[in-house]
């Protein structure tokens, strides 16, 4: 039976992962490789479970716990995310809903911080199952928001936007582009997200320079 999107994009970021190395960057600030891998081990570790959900900020307890965790050699790391076993997140529906957009954004983490980089192109049926996740998400990134919102996922140029409201009110800010730039838009990785928004200069300065993520 084939993988779920889900599981095999666990599996892309773990290839990712080796054929980069412990050492290469990361979007996710000082992160080298091996810490966002240690990351993600705390992340779906039994007793912290959801402490390291988000990159940011991290408790003394994560950080301690990632310290440990990267102190493993790289291989075993990545061969103990690869298959964690049985956990939390492996509950039935559990790791589709937290893990989808988590891996999808941190395996961009990963692909876009080398040089040169370009986007990827999912599946139609991964890009409709990452698109029913990034919408829920994005309304938790957008609820500190002050001005109405829409993000807009294109698919193809014959075929009007898919559209969902964030946050309602009159002239929204129109966020657009494809799921995964969708996803790393509002996961806070606007600098690396190719979307474009439209809409009152004033109110997408202020989406432009608001502290999203989910």
């Amino acid at each position: 039976m084939p993988l779920p999107f889900h599981r095999r994009e666990r599996h892309a970021l773990c290839d990712t992962a080796l054929a980069l190395g412990p050492d290469a960057p990361t979007l996710c600030g000082a992160w080298t490789a091996r810490d966002l891998i240690a990351h993600l081990l705390v992340r779906e570790a039994p007793g912290l479970g959801a402490v390291g959900i988000a990159v940011k900020p991290l408790s003394g307890l994560t950080e301690r716990a990632m310290d440990r965790a990267a102190r493993a050699p790289y291989d075993a790391m990545v061969a103990r995310l690869r298959d964690p076993g049985l956990t939390p997140y492996r509950l039935p529906g559990v790791e589709r809903l937290v893990n989808t957009v988590e891996y999808v954004v941190h395996h961009e983490d990963l692909r876009r911080a080398q040089d040169p980089w370009a986007p990827r192109i999912l599946p139609p049926e991964d890009d409709e199952q990452l698109w029913t996740l990034v919408r829920g998400a994005a309304r938790l990134s957008s609820r500190r928001l002050p001005v109405p919102v829409v993000a807009a996922r294109t698919l193809y140029d014959d075929l009007p936007p898919e559209t969902v409201t964030l946050r309602r009110g009159d002239d929204p800010v129109v966020v657009s582009g494809p799921t995964v730039e969708l996803a790393l838009f509002f996961s806070g990785r606007s600098e690396v997200a190719r979307v474009e928004l439209e809409g009152p200069d004033d109110a997408v300065a202020r989406v432009r320079e608001a502290d999203l993520g989910f």
